[in-house]
């Protein structure tokens, strides 16, 4: 997949939030504010303030004056993935993000697949590829750039961006025809981290690859949680987690007992155990799972209850915890949860199977890939609007 872009630097982070109320409110506290008290509110940064004169994102009905002068209606948020296993929602205004990667947005729809590729980290576990269809922010947990791959070049789930030459060199080896989407599906089971960025190694072996095609699309199901049509995740044997005791209003400390396979929620660190939420069960590989050195289950809850400076845009939020923020922390647990049952599988998929090597592909002339497949593809039937009103060339 040689198309390839940089995370997204977003510059503020009260432009997210992982629930649409708090975007709203937080964009109605800031136009309704004036002169100084709204760039204070805003954080101006060197790549945005509120005088800044952008076009809009592509796809996006937003205003393209300078933030100075804005006073219209919040825009409709949209779905971000915040990070791995967390979609939250997104303000979709240019004028609020530093880098906000306008390339990916015009290839964002309802039939595109972003592959995140995390961040090298020595020694930490953790799948290095993650699939999403929400549009990725790309940040690995760890602070380290990924890169983010695009499985279409262009809109409807046209164009994909695998190496030319290699789906017709694939589909001979196997002896069946090799699609896109498999490729995808193959590079999610068998990736593997290294220093240099991550590795997908071909297999020579077609009983291989389909047994790797198999379990990446099981990977990928998981991951998406019900998008493009798939179902959404679910444990076997009646194993489904369950509120225990209700959550408190404001939870700050979240633990595990593994014994009890029960996570559980309370206001105060030291709160005796009748006042926490309960949670169970939770397999104690749920709770395990880390990418990039970070374990899932604390970073989503830290994204949700870290405290904000006084009187900041970030300091607005819900007044208590929402009951859709418990359904989605379920949800999260089954994830990982599964996800962590085929890990054995995707670490046996490759092990002393024999590969195939660099050079057929280089003889083949697929490698290496052309520049013009590193660069976004031409996308001329979008009418953007630039600052102030003005058209965007393209």
């Amino acid at each position: 997949m040689p198309w390839s872009v940089a995370p997204l630097r977003l510059g503020r982070s009260w432009i997210v939030a992982p629930d649409v109320r708090t975007l709203r409110a937080r964009w109605s506290r800031l136009v309704a504010a004036e002169g100084a008290e709204r760039e204070e509110l805003f954080r101006p940064s060197r790549a945005r303030t509120p005088s800044s004169s952008v076009a809009a994102l592509p796809g996006q009905r937003t205003g393209t004056v300078r933030f100075a002068r804005e006073s219209g209606p919040c825009p409709e948020p949209v779905r971000l993935a915040h990070g791995p296993f967390d979609v939250q929602w997104l303000l979709p205004d240019h004028r609020l993000i530093d880098t906000a990667r306008p390339e990916l947005w015009r290839v964002a729809d309802e039939r595109q697949l972003f592959v995140v590729e995390q961040g090298h980290v020595p020694g930490a576990a953790g799948p290095p590829l993650l699939v999403t269809a929400a549009l990725p922010a790309g940040r690995s947990p760890a602070g380290r750039p990924g890169r983010i791959r695009p499985l279409f070049r262009r809109p409807g789930g046209e164009e994909p961006n695998v190496t030319p030459g290699l789906l017709p060199v694939l589909s001979e080896r196997y002896g069946r025809q090799v699609t896109a989407p498999e490729v995808l599906a193959w590079a999610v089971a068998a990736a593997r981290p290294s220093p240099a960025g991550c590795r997908v190694p071909l297999t020579a072996d077609a009983d291989v690859w389909v047994t790797g095609v198999e379990l990446g699309r099981r990977l990928m199901e998981i991951q998406l949680r019900g998008a493009h049509g798939g179902e959404r995740p679910r444990l076997p044997g009646g194993r489904r987690p369950y509120v225990r005791a209700p959550l408190p209003a404001r939870p700050t400390t979240l633990s595990y007992e593994p014994a009890e396979e029960t996570l559980s929620l309370s206001e105060d660190e030291g709160a005796p155990v009748a006042s926490m939420g309960r949670i169970s069960p939770v397999p104690v590989e749920a709770w395990d799972f880390h990418v990039g050195g970070v374990r899932m289950l604390e970073q989503w809850f830290a994204h949700r209850t870290a405290p904000a400076a006084p009187g900041s845009l970030d300091a607005i939020g819900p007044a208590a915890w929402p009951q859709e923020w418990t359904s989605e922390l379920l949800e999260l647990i089954t994830v990982l949860a599964l996800l962590a049952e085929r890990d054995r599988e995707r670490a046996a998929l490759m092990a002393g199977g024999p590969l195939l090597p660099r050079a057929a592909l280089r003889e083949a002339g697929v490698l290496p890939p052309p520049d013009a497949a590193r660069r976004p593809a031409s996308v001329l039937d979008h009418q953007e609007e630039g600052p102030e009103g003005q058209f965007a060339l393209l």
